[in-house]
C-alpha cells in the first residue's frame, strides 16, 4: 500500500506533464447489488494508469445464490490498472482490477414454511474484472467515465454456510476531479 502511495504521488518533475490525478465518486450496478465507492486515479507515461477505491458492497442475491435468499454487505478495496487508447488519459479505457471484499451475508431456506431456517455467513471474496469504457471531459477538470466491468467472484474465505459465487457484470461510472 505504502508503495502504491508512493507511486501516485512520486514528484519526479521530468515526467510530471505526463501525468494525472483523478479523485472521484465511482459507483457500479450488478444484477444482484451495488457498490459505491472512492477511486483515487494516478496516471503515469501519457496513457498508463492505476487506480485505488474503497467501497461498500450492498448484495441481494435472492434466488441467485446458494440459498433462497442471501442478503449482506461490506466494505472493501479495489486495486486495478488501465491503458487509455489515447495519450493524455482521454476517451477509450481497457484496464484489469481486482476487488477484495469482507461481506455478511444474512441468508434463509424453505421460507415461509415450518422448517425455515436461517444463518449468517462471514466471506471474504476475491474479484477479478476486465473493465472498459470512456472518459469524457465535463469543464475544464471534471470528468465522466461510463463502464462496464465482466469477471468472476470468488469466496476465499468462508465462516458458515457456502454462499452464492460465480460470472459477474459490472456497469459503473466514475464522476470525478482531475489534476
Amino acid at each position: 500500500m505504502g508503495l502504491l502511495l508512493l507511486f501516485l504521488f512520486s514528484t519526479d518533475t521530468a515526467k510530471a506533464q505526463d501525468r494525472v490525478f483523478d479523485l472521484g465518486f465511482e459507483f457500479q450496478a450488478y444484477p444482484t447489488g451495488l457498490i459505491p465507492g472512492l477511486r483515487l486515479e494516478g496516471g503515469f507515461g501519457e496513457q498508463h494508469a492505476v487506480h485505488l477505491r474503497l467501497g461498500y458492497n450492498w448484495l441481494r442475491h435472492q434466488g441467485f445464490g446458494v440459498h433462497e435468499d442471501e442478503r449482506g454487505d461490506g466494505f472493501g478495496f479495489t486495486l486495478g490498472y488501465k491503458y487509455y487508447f489515447k495519450p493524455g488519459f482521454e476517451r477509450w479505457f481497457l484496464g484489469i482490477k481486482n476487488d477484495i471484499w469482507w461481506n455478511e451475508v444474512d441468508w434463509m431456506d424453505n421460507i415461509g414454511q415450518s422448517d425455515e431456517i436461517s444463518g449468517t455467513t462471514n466471506i471474504t471474496v476475491v474479484q477479478p474484472t476486465l473493465e472498459g469504457g470512456i472518459a469524457l471531459p465535463v469543464g475544464e477538470n471534471w470528468f465522466f467515465s461510463p463502464t462496464i466491468a465482466f469477471g468472476y467472484e470468488i469466496n476465499v474465505v468462508t465462516e458458515g454456510e457456502p454462499t452464492g459465487e460465480g460470472a459477474i457484470v459490472l456497469l459503473g461510472f466514475t464522476f470525478g476531479r482531475r489534476w
